[in-house]
């Protein structure tokens, strides 16, 4: 797989990365450690060289279970994971509200080197951003744990690009993770070319809709309690029927093309910039291989047009996420 620089600081990853989410958190049962681990491991033989996990996904163990797998293989790898969650010191130890004060910052990344197995982060994104903490201050602590060797590149997730730019200018941002997708436009309008402009790298997470692109859901398809999906505006019945027509009409282009409607949805992002990497998650094998396939599936502008034709006439108006989640992003 081709590799593609994240901004101008030198991180350079495959054009496809693999989100690590799902194999223990937020969409359902997890899945079988050992299969998992080798679905990392398979990951690597097949060009992967960019995994995405954090702390809050499980928590811990999705960190654990990255740290694992990648441990024989950690010099080929570039490993990402996030601070800036607080959690609950007691009982389901889930999210309570964040936190990116110095010391908790700290903190989390030494516990995350230890279950990640490794002597450094590669990229040590802020999850989320705390209005407590000027975002100065946060970038100052990155930029602490970049010079003791702890962290080598630092991110920013879901923030807005006032908060990018005064990040940066005390100390560089190699890449934001935000969503994006065919039914996300949201970082067009003024996230990448803030990033453009300064040089930044852009890594768009559920880059399927979670998994919805993918064109596997129905109206009728229901959501175990234990999935994220079942309390998302997004994968609500009435919802899924009018979003149902954009993937319809994604299946047809898709199919003259010779491929997967998810493989278009990748392909689209990785024609918008060079400096997009997309981190598409799964728990399987198969799917991890018809992902892998995007990255050589070239768009003419006439396919790029036709795909923009199809977004536009069937536009997604439902809220990517409830409320009280809408709030904590683009801060």
């Amino acid at each position: 797989m081709q590799k593609r620089k994240l901004g101008n600081g030198g991180l350079e990853v495959s054009a496809l990365g693999l989100g690590c989410m799902g194999m223990t958190w937020a969409y359902g049962v997890p899945g079988d450690r050992n299969e998992m681990i080798a679905l990392l491991r398979s990951a690597v033989e097949l060009g992967i060289n960019f995994f995405d996990t954090a702390e809050v996904y499980g928590p811990f163990t999705n960190e654990e279970l990255v740290g694992e797998a990648l441990e024989p293989l950690r010099d080929k790898v570039i490993i990402a994971t996030k601070f800036g969650f607080a959690l609950d010191p007691e009982g389901s130890k889930r999210p309570i509200g964040v936190n990116s004060q110095p010391t908790h910052i700290k903190v989390v990344a030494d516990a995350a080197l230890k279950r990640l197995r490794t002597d450094r982060i590669d990229l040590f994104y802020q999850h989320r951003v705390d209005p407590a903490v000027p975002i100065e201050e946060v970038a100052g602590v990155v930029g602490d744990l970049v010079k003791a060797g702890k962290v080598e590149y630092f991110g920013l997730s879901e923030a807005s690009a006032a908060t990018i730019r005064r990040a940066h200018a005390v100390f560089p941002v190699a890449a934001v993770q935000s969503e994006y997708s065919l039914w996300t436009r949201d970082p067009e309008t003024n996230i990448l070319p803030t990033l453009e402009e300064l040089g930044i790298g852009f890594v768009p997470y559920s880059p399927l809709g979670r998994g919805f692109l993918t064109g596997t859901f129905t109206a009728d398809t229901k959501f175990d309690d234990s999935d994220f999906r079942s309390r998302n505006p997004r994968f609500q019945a009435d919802a899924m029927r009018e979003n149902t027509r954009l993937v319809t009409s994604l299946k047809e282009l898709a199919a003259g093309k010779g491929a997967t409607p998810a493989q278009l949805a990748l392909a689209w992002l990785l024609a918008q910039k060079p400096w997009i990497a997309p981190i598409p998650g799964t728990t399987k094998r198969a799917r991890l291989e018809e992902n892998i396939k995007a990255a050589e599936l070239i768009l003419t502008p006439s396919d790029i047009a036709a795909i923009e034709h199809v977004v536009a006439t069937n536009a997604v108006t439902t809220p990517r996420y409830n409320e009280p989640e809408l709030k904590m992003i683009n801060i």
